[in-house]
């Protein structure tokens, strides 16, 4: 909602630069929709580009500026420091990837087809947009007390918290043991990590090839399923 957003940021519209004053529906405005404010949609896409290629603390404003076709106070003018833009472009990207992992939490389906619908939407991201989220654990240090206060709440709202419901929802249906949900999330998480990698890529470059991988040995272990010999 609007009301999220810094007040500074309460100047356009997503179509066409329209003074706020002239809006009377204020409910048109989320975070996603203003991030596609051709300004601020280049900013953060120059910002992103750049994270993902160094730590947060090698990135200046400056480069952001010239790598988005704007100059430095264009940048300033709509994020107060480099914090401030990292934020932004960080809510946005948690905010899409929980909208968009919530279809398989609301899905009525045994947990594996959840599970199973939330892997496939993750791997079908581009491989950015899937390494996007992993910046938080890499540059969390170097970030203010509440930056990282926000920062670990967003992502946890976006990735853990949702797979652990569809870890409780399977516990109670039967279809996984009783163990600790949270470490069960996780868990999953650091197995569909694995395979962020390079050489994850080369071992399994298709998603489903990834899907089957991440799923499978989640459910069944790596252990060899045997079959039990009938007793004659």
């Amino acid at each position: 909602m609007l009301q999220s957003l810094p007040t500074k940021y309460w100047r356009f519209d997503c179509a066409g630069d329209v003074p706020y004053h002239e809006h009377t529906d204020w409910s048109v405005w989320t975070i996603l929709e203003f991030t596609l404010h051709k300004t601020v949609n280049s900013i953060m896409n120059a910002a992103s580009a750049l994270f993902l290629q160094r730590n947060y603390a090698d990135v200046t404003m400056a480069e952001i500026a010239g790598q988005s076709g704007v100059s430095k106070g264009a940048v300033y003018h709509h994020f107060s420091s480099k914090e401030d833009l990292y934020l932004a472009m960080m809510r946005a990207d948690l905010s899409e990837k929980q909208q968009l992992f919530a279809q398989a939490v609301e899905t009525t389906a045994p947990c594996r087809d959840r599970l199973a619908l939330l892997t496939r939407s993750f791997f079908s991201l581009s491989g950015d947009k899937r390494r996007l989220a992993g910046l938080i654990r890499r540059d969390i240090n170097a970030l203010s007390d509440a930056a990282r206060s926000e920062l670990i709440g967003r992502y946890q709202a976006a990735l853990p918290n949702q797979i652990q419901a569809i870890i409780d929802d399977g516990i109670q249906s039967g279809e996984l043991n009783g163990r600790d949900p949270r470490l069960l999330a996780w868990s999953f998480i650091a197995i569909v990590e694995t395979l962020l990698s390079r050489y994850g890529d080369e071992v399994l470059n298709e998603v489903e090839a990834k899907l089957d991988f991440v799923v499978d040995l989640f459910m069944n272990g790596a252990a060899v399923q045997l079959q039990e010999t009938p007793i004659p």
